[in-house]
């Protein structure tokens, strides 16, 4: 006998949250795909859970599959993204779940991916599988934003990640900078390059403070378990140097192979090619690096998120042509004074130029504060 309308689907809520929860797992390893978790009930029992690990290994759906075995006859399975129906480094899903014989499938959101796009839903449905969509789908678009942009606008998501004092200054006039923030606060910021596809910086930076941007596991913060996982995805580094101005031995380019992009002649980027470093000339039409062309040449290698780790001059030209989708700032409790930098290169004149942000997030990270806000 079915359930009440609004007690089953208080219980859908309910195993679809345990489902974003095992998809979470995923924010460390899963790139270039999406984090994705299924449940699988039968009885008002969990039979099986799953999430997914790495791109080219089991979805989420087949570990909850093989987790349930024969009780997944008849269950319900509940997924945070639409199952797949096509065969890419593994076979689809939908497939998987219509062998396995479950009687209901709940996704909380379809997959923009135009090679799924609707097409498991109705996989499941043509073979009499009940079907429903859209349970906490807020949830889990938050979760995937930017695997999510990449599919729906060829972009990917972007943070600013900025740390200031009180009076929103950066660094010194000398350009010191260590450290404005407290240990909690860094410890942070290495969650979040571990979370990114790509972590990206410019010349500036790398000079001034000896850069590599890596991701530092005695600062993680993590478990053993999530450290481990965390450190066999480690993000893209991507140096902006329009005049390779950063040398060869720089702290940065001794952390291990990265992508320098640049506006230099192709005589003066053999060198770095023969250290193993890869190039990409990106020249716009005053003669800079084009940040947009280098955006949509980074979503089409697959590149979900990007995180901005950089001084006022590069975040502020972000900032200007609107490639910015988050800002993470970290604040200290000091003031660094009237001739320390400022936190953007933001020339405005008049109170209308401003840029509104909304703020999403704020609170204590150790004895800093985090604001979490994007462009209103």
């Amino acid at each position: 006998m079915s359930l009440p309308s609004a007690e089953q689907s208080a219980l859908d809520r309910h195993y679809m949250a345990r489902a974003l929860e095992l998809a979470r797992k995923g924010i460390y390893t899963a790139h270039p795909n999406p984090c994705v978790g299924c449940v699988i009930v039968r009885d008002g029992q969990i039979v099986g859970e799953g999430w997914h690990v790495r791109a080219g290994q089991p979805h989420a759906e087949v570990h909850a599959l093989r987790q349930a075995g024969d009780k997944a006859r008849d269950a319900t399975a509940y997924v945070t993204l639409e199952p797949c129906s096509h065969h890419g480094r593994t076979p689809p899903c939908a497939e998987a779940l219509v062998d396995a014989g479950v009687a209901r499938v709940v996704a909380a959101m379809q997959d923009p991916n135009p090679d799924v796009a609707g097409k498991g839903l109705l996989r499941l449905m043509i073979a009499g599988i009940a079907v429903q969509s859209g349970v906490l789908e807020s949830d889990a678009r938050a979760l995937n934003k930017g695997f999510l942009k990449r599919m729906e606008h060829g972009l990917p998501y972007v943070r600013v990640k900025l740390a200031m004092s009180l009076d929103g200054r950066t660094a010194m006039a000398s350009g010191e900078s260590k450290w404005i923030t407290g240990p909690a606060a860094r410890s942070a910021v290495q969650r979040l390059r571990a979370q990114s596809s790509v972590v990206l910086t410019g010349a500036d930076t790398v000079l001034a403070d000896g850069a590599r941007l890596t991701v530092r596991p005695d600062e993680l913060g993590l478990d053993a378990e999530l450290t481990a996982l965390a450190l066999t995805r480690p993000p893209l580094r991507v140096l902006i140097d329009g005049r390779l101005r950063v040398p060869l031995d720089a702290p940065f380019f001794q952390a291990g192979n990265t992508l320098v992009v640049t506006c230099a002649a192709a005589s003066a980027r053999e060198h770095y090619l023969a250290e193993g470093h890869e190039m990409l000339a990106l020249a716009n039409s005053a003669g800079q690096v084009d940040l947009h062309k280098l955006m949509v040449e980074l979503a089409a290698r697959g590149v979900n998120d990007v995180l901005i780790e950089a001084g006022p001059g590069l975040a502020g030209a972000f900032t200007r042509l609107g490639l910015v989708d988050e800002f993470q700032i970290f604040v200290a409790g000091k003031f660094l004074g009237s001739s320390a930098r400022p936190l953007l290169d933001l020339p405005l004149a008049k109170m209308s130029e401003a840029l509104e942000l909304k703020i999403i997030e704020m609170r204590a990270v150790g004895d800093d504060w985090r604001v979490i806000a994007v462009p209103a």
